[in-house]
């Protein structure tokens, strides 16, 4: 079970009462931090927002996922060496989109039936591709937390590698490269958002929690640094 505190999400083993125990795991999160415009009443997001805050007392849950479409590469590869560049483009297309429907798939079920909190969901096809579900799944990397070393954590805590053969590269990419993980979050308040460009006091902030060096966290977090590191 998890809970949040500030920016950050605590997953603790489920016997264990937060107030005594240390999380087995974290997951940090970075917030918006670039000027609004004036008019805007939109609250400064966090990935952490749509999980019970530690002091609420409320037992909240956070799960997290990794699908592949494995032997994509060495098809694709086969018909390269046939001089079916066609054939091997479209294998790669095709591997993509099987990755994909397999996340959107399970999901679906993960809403209806392994955690149920929307067990009468009917929805069309139309409907998923508008997110017009309750709950969301974000990924390391991607706009609501930018940060892949993120994805280090999910593969530790769920033995990722172990149990599905999906392995992290150097550079943290999946591999096989048709591949989708990340976090579930069933909070109706949940969404999809940007972080955007962030600023060193937040940068130095998110280093120090990680404990990593803020240069390493800088080479991470790159594009969207508001400012220059040169």
């Amino acid at each position: 079970h998890t809970q949040s505190e500030q920016d950050d999400i605590c997953v603790y083993n489920e016997e264990d009462k937060p107030e005594y125990a240390s999380p087995v795991a974290t997951f940090y999160g970075l917030r918006q931090q670039a000027e609004k415009d004036s008019a805007s009443t939109d609250p400064y997001l966090c990935l952490s927002d749509f999980i019970a805050p530690k002091d609420s007392g409320v037992r909240d849950y956070l799960g997290l996922f990794a699908v592949a479409c494995f032997g994509v590469e060495e098809l694709s590869k086969a018909y390269e060496k046939e001089c079916d560049d066609y054939s091997s483009i479209m294998v790669k297309a095709l591997g993509d989109r099987l990755a994909e429907a397999f996340a959107e798939e399970l999901h679906e079920r993960v809403r209806k039936e392994f955690w149920g909190y929307c067990i009468n969901e009917e929805l069309d096809v139309s409907d998923l591709r508008k997110i017009r579900y309750e709950g969301i799944r974000p990924a390391p990397g991607y706009p609501s937390q930018p940060d892949h070393t993120e994805k280090l954590t999910m593969w530790r805590l769920a033995n990722i590698e172990e149990k599905t053969g999906i392995r992290l590269t150097e550079s943290l990419a999946m591999s096989p490269a048709a591949a989708v993980s990340g976090l579930y979050f069933s909070s109706p308040k949940s969404k999809y958002f940007a972080v955007g460009k962030i600023y060193k006091d937040q940068v130095e902030d998110y280093a120090r929690r990680k404990n990593m060096p803020v240069a390493e966290v800088e080479k991470w977090l790159g594009p969207i640094l508001s400012y220059d590191t040169e």
